[in-house]
């Protein structure tokens, strides 16, 4: 079993340290960032992310938005995950961690806020 982490941030003048300093720290072997708006549905890095994972693995993120930007975004993200026979971990909101009885509804639920707050932030 191996975690693997992703970072992200939307622009090229942001700074993604303190993502990959907290994934390493939760015992990430292999960090992939990059820098890159999350609506955008071409990431290599996280493409790159989810094909290196194996049955067993750990993909972790600091926080959901830095993963995907809407609900049907997160969806599929994590169905990817798990199809890989991967577990998804979040490490700033622990009741989407797919190892979890919880997460498949709450991921449901609050995914949908999140889509809901990007379209306040756009509007």
């Amino acid at each position: 079993m191996l975690k693997y982490g992703y970072a992200r941030v939307s622009t090229p003048e942001q700074d993604h340290v303190g993502q990959v300093d907290a994934l390493k720290a939760t015992g990430v072997v292999k960090v992939f960032s990059e820098k890159i708006s999350g609506a955008r549905a071409d990431r290599p890095q996280l493409a790159r992310a989810i094909a290196a994972l194996d049955h067993g693995d750990v993909f972790a993120v600091v926080r959901i938005d830095r993963l995907a930007r809407s609900s049907r975004d997160l969806l599929n993200i994590v169905h990817e995950i798990e199809a890989n026979g991967a577990t998804f971990e979040s490490l700033t909101e622990p009741w989407a961690n797919t190892n979890t009885p919880q997460a498949s509804p709450m991921l449901t639920m609050l995914s949908a806020f999140a889509q809901l707050e990007r379209s306040f932030i756009l509007a």
